[in-house]
């Protein structure tokens, strides 16, 4: 006698549309969008002495010292993210608009409460195993920001951490807009956070030859050397059109399509040709049910290190073929630095914010093009972003992470 066949499943309707209602950041140029995207499209760097550090962070502004000494600086940066992000969206800050348990919360990272764990060691080092504080797991969590941004906010429905490495933040608006699209959520909060700007991370990064000995972020430009390490966090609130139309909510723009692949090739490296991550690109395009002709502008992964700005360039140009050479390509690192797993989430909101604003931000500090990257890198202030049809306009956000991740949103703005 066989087994019984399993019962079939049946998933929600799928929804048309995945609209962006709210933003927030903190980045080395300020603790709001607005300053992350004014600062980038002036030509303004956040980052002094080689690092880009939010330095005008002060927790205190955004939550109690009980909630900031239960939550890890890189925690402490999404929760900020977080409130300005849920307050962008006309949200009651102490419960969502909708069944609790339909709102689901993903927030990446790429290393987690890295403060925390070397505080931690030292103090096990220095004094002893009983003096380890018992908070210590909770924090170092790489799950405990979007943990802690469901607390706050009475999110039950889909909550969980995202780490793949850099490409972390982009990961999770992808993933909460495809739980949206399947019913299973009607809004997710998603975004992604990371504070490593900390003495064993540092150390380590140097060690690896990642990081830029000068202290500059160049990225396209024939000297670059190397990323500069940065910290912030960048939070997006997506929901279904359906419920942001039944709301009357402010629309910001659209995720229209999503896409992730894996170079497998090497565990820090990108895989030279490009072609996994064209493959991402191509089909992010496909999942938006677009064509590369749609593209109006990229915002590249961008890190200033030699291998990915190259593997990225042909990436770029295996996918969108011939458009490539049209379409302006910027990096936000130019001017914030490399914000590990923040990176993704940050750079789609500035991604948003240039689409409605028309207006791509410049490279920082490219001046001596590289004769084998050969894109527009819009290297002399800020380009004017049209696309001939007064229609909304459409960009990529590419994000590459050690472990070979490549993760492509696109977006779509509002006007």
């Amino acid at each position: 006698m066989g087994s019984r066949p399993p019962a079939p499943y049946h998933h929600a309707v799928m929804s048309s549309r995945v609209v962006i209602t709210g933003i927030g950041a903190v980045s080395p140029l300020g603790n709001s969008a607005r300053e992350l995207y004014d600062g980038w499209l002036g030509g303004r760097s956040g980052i002094e002495d080689g690092l880009g550090a939010c330095s005008d962070f002060d927790p205190a502004e955004f939550m109690s010292t009980k909630e900031a000494r239960r939550s890890d600086r890189f925690a402490q940066l999404a929760i900020a993210a977080g409130a300005q992000a849920i307050a962008d969206a006309g949200w009651d800050g102490s419960e969502p608009p909708a069944d609790p348990a339909d709102v689901g919360c993903v927030v990446g990272s790429g290393i987690g409460g890295m403060t925390t764990f070397e505080t931690q060691c030292g103090v096990l080092r220095d004094r002893g195993p009983e003096r380890v504080s018992p908070l210590a797991i909770p924090l170092i969590m790489g799950n405990a920001a979007a943990g802690l941004l469901a607390m706050r906010h009475g999110l039950r429905g889909p909550v969980f951490g995202v780490m793949s490495a850099c490409a972390s933040g982009t990961h999770a608006i992808g993933e909460a807009a495809r739980m949206i699209k399947s019913g299973e959520a009607k809004a997710v909060v998603a975004g992604g956070a990371e504070a490593t700007l900390t003495p064993l991370a540092k150390a380590a990064f140097g060690a690896m030859e990642a990081t830029s000995p000068t202290g500059i972020s160049r990225p396209f430009d024939a000297r670059r050397d190397g990323f500069v390490m940065g910290e912030g966090a960048g939070v997006l609130v997506l929901e279904s059109e359906e419920m942001a139309r039944e709301r009357g909510a402010r629309v910001l723009g659209e995720v229209l399509g999503y896409a992730a692949t894996a170079d497998a090739h090497h565990l820090t490296a990108p895989e030279p040709t490009g072609r996994p991550a064209a493959t991402a690109i191509t089909r992010a395009l496909k999942n938006a049910a677009l064509t590369p002709e749609d593209i109006d502008y990229v915002n590249a992964h961008g890190t200033s290190t030699q291998l990915n700005d190259r593997s990225e360039t042909e990436a770029i140009k295996l996918a969108l073929g011939e458009r490539a050479y049209d379409v302006p390509v910027s990096s936000t690192k130019s001017a914030i630095g490399h914000l590990l797993g923040a990176a993704g989430a940050v750079e789609a909101i500035a991604t948003i914010l240039a689409l409605n604003e028309r207006m791509a931000p410049p490279t920082l500090n490219y001046e001596e093009p590289d004769p084998d990257l050969d894109l527009d890198y819009v290297p002399d202030g800020p380009r004017p972003l049209s696309n001939g049809n007064g229609h909304p306009l459409v960009a990529l956000s590419n994000s590459f992470g050690f472990g070979g991740h490549n993760a492509v949103v696109c977006l779509r703005g509002a006007s």
